[in-house]
C-alpha cells in the first residue's frame, strides 16, 4: 500500500492512500489526486508527475502551460475546439464544451489531475464546486470560478459585501427592464451580458433609442447563452488599469500598475508601468488585495479598475492571468504566467520587479479562414522587440491572433516601438 502527500486547498498537507481515498474515505466517485510535497516534482508522464488540467486553451493558457512545463508539470489542455493554442504545447488534450458538466466530470475522472485550472469563464461551475467538495483542488477556488463567471456574483461581492467603490448598476432580465435601468442611471450607460468575455455583447448605449439593439447584441454575445444583463452607469474616468495581483504561499503581492486601452470592451494596448499618483496606487492595491483575499486560493488575479484623479473604482476581476498582462512578457523579471504557475504549485513568490518599461499591442485578424501572418522579420528588426503568435487555427471575423511587445528606456520609447512592430504585421486568409 503506497501513501502520498497531497496539498489540500493550498494550506495543509495530508497523507492518504490514493487508491482508496475516493472510494472509501470520502465515498465519492472522484479519486483524490496524487501530489508530491510542494517543491518536489517527478517527470511528466511518470506515475507521480504533477498533473495540471487546463480548462480553456487560448493564448493565455498556452503561456501558462509553457511555464508549468518549465517547472516539470504534466499539462492536459481542454477547449471547445481542436488545436487551440495551449493544446499545441500540452502533453494531451480533450475537445468538449466545458459547460457540459457530464463531460467535465468524465475528463477529470479520466485524468485524475492534481490541479484543475480554469482559464476561461464558461465552465460548469456547479461541477467544480462538487469536485472541490470531494477533495479536488480547483484554482484558485471553485467559489472564485463561480462568482467571476457571472458578473452579478462578483459585483454583489465587491459592492454589497466588501463595500468597494463601483459604478452604479442594475441587473435586468428583459429589454424593457434594461431601458428602465438606463433611464434611472442616465445615458450614456453600458450594457453587458452577465456571462461574456473580451467585450462580446457589450455596448455603450448613448440614448434610449439604442437600447433595443444593444439588448439584442448582448443576447447574441453572451458566453453561456442569452439571459440576464447588467446595466452600469457610465464612469468618466481618466484612465483604466489592471492590478495584476498574485496570492501565494508567502503572501499577496501586486505587480506595478498596468495601463490599458479597450475598444468595445476588448484589450488593444497595455503598458507597464502606468503613471499614477502614489495615493491612487495605494488605493488600487488595497482594492485588489481585498477582493483577492475574499475570493481565496492561490494564483494570479487580474483586477481591473477605473481611476478618476486620486479615486479608484473597482470594475472587474479575473481569477487567472489577464490579457492586458501580456505586457509582462517584456517588462517583469517574472511574467504574469510565471507568477501564476509558481503560485498554484505552492511555490514562493519573490519580490515582483520591473525590468524595463514595456508596451504591448494586440495583433488583430479581420478575416474568414486560416490566418497567415507576415511581416514578422520587419517587426523583430525593431530594438527590444518580442512577438507571440498564438497559433489559433482559424479566424472568423474579428479575433486576436498575436501580440507585439517592446521595451525601452521610457514608456514612450516602448510605445513607439510596439506600435511600429504592429504596423509591420500583415494578416491575411490562407488561399485555398
Amino acid at each position: 500500500m503506497r501513501f502520498f502527500l497531497c496539498v489540500l486547498m493550498g494550506w495543509g498537507v495530508c497523507a492518504f492512500d490514493s487508491r482508496r481515498a475516493g472510494r472509501l474515505a470520502l465515498s465519492v466517485p472522484y479519486p483524490i489526486p496524487i501530489m508530491l510535497t510542494s517543491g518536489t516534482f517527478a517527470p511528466p508522464l511518470s506515475q507521480r508527475a504533477t498533473r495540471v488540467l487546463l480548462l480553456g486553451s487560448g493564448e493565455l493558457g498556452k503561456e501558462v502551460a509553457i511555464e508549468l512545463q518549465r517547472l516539470g508539470c504534466e499539462v492536459v489542455a481542454c477547449d471547445r475546439y481542436a488545436n487551440a493554442p495551449a493544446m499545441q504545447v500540452a502533453h494531451r488534450s480533450h475537445v468538449f464544451s466545458m459547460l457540459d458538466g457530464e463531460r467535465l466530470r468524465a475528463v477529470v475522472a479520466l485524468e485524475k489531475p492534481d490541479l484543475v485550472v480554469p482559464e476561461i469563464e464558461a465552465i460548469a461551475t456547479d461541477v467544480l464546486i462538487e469536485l472541490e467538495a470531494a477533495g479536488q483542488r480547483v484554482i484558485p477556488t471553485a467559489r472564485a470560478a463561480r462568482l467571476t463567471m457571472n458578473r452579478e456574483g462578483i459585483r454583489r461581492l465587491a459592492a454589497e459585501e466588501l463595500g468597494l467603490p463601483t459604478s452604479p448598476y442594475r441587473f435586468v432580465a428583459t429589454a424593457g427592464e434594461a431601458l428602465e435601468a438606463g433611464e434611472a442611471l442616465g445615458f450614456p450607460c453600458v450594457l453587458k451580458p452577465l456571462m461574456s468575455s473580451s467585450g462580446h455583447g457589450q455596448s455603450l448605449v448613448r440614448t434610449a433609442g439604442e437600447m433595443t439593439a444593444a439588448w439584442d447584441y448582448a443576447q447574441k454575445g453572451a458566453r453561456a447563452g442569452a439571459g440576464r444583463c447588467i446595466v452600469e452607469g457610465f464612469i468618466r474616468f481618466d484612465y483604466e488599469i489592471t492590478v495584476l495581483t498574485v496570492s501565494a504561499v508567502n503572501g499577496v503581492f501586486c505587480c506595478p500598475p498596468v495601463g490599458h486601452v479597450q475598444i468595445d470592451g476588448d484589450y488593444r494596448e497595455s503598458w507597464q508601468p502606468c503613471q499614477m499618483s502614489p495615493e491612487a496606487w495605494d488605493k488600487a492595491q488595497r482594492v485588489a488585495q481585498k477582493i483577492v483575499e475574499s475570493l481565496g486560493g492561490f494564483g494570479l488575479f487580474g483586477v481591473e479598475c477605473f481611476v478618476c484623479g486620486d479615486e479608484v473604482i473597482f470594475s472587474e476581476v479575473s481569477p487567472r492571468p489577464h490579457d492586458t498582462g501580456l505586457v509582462t512578457i517584456g517588462s517583469q523579471a517574472l511574467s504574469e504566467f510565471a507568477l501564476h504557475a509558481r503560485a498554484i504549485l505552492g511555490l514562493p513568490i519573490p519580490e515582483v520587479r520591473l525590468l524595463r518599461p514595456a508596451h504591448s499591442v494586440a495583433l488583430l485578424g479581420h478575416l474568414e479562414g486560416i490566418p497567415v501572418i507576415s511581416g514578422v522579420c520587419e517587426a523583430l528588426a525593431i530594438p527590444e522587440s518580442q512577438i507571440r503568435l498564438f497559433g489559433k487555427p482559424e479566424c472568423h471575423g474579428h479575433r486576436r491572433l498575436g501580440v507585439a511587445v517592446a521595451t525601452g528606456e521610457t514608456p514612450e520609447e516602448a510605445r513607439v516601438r510596439a506600435r511600429a512592430m504592429a504596423a509591420c504585421i500583415q494578416i491575411q486568409a490562407m488561399e485555398p
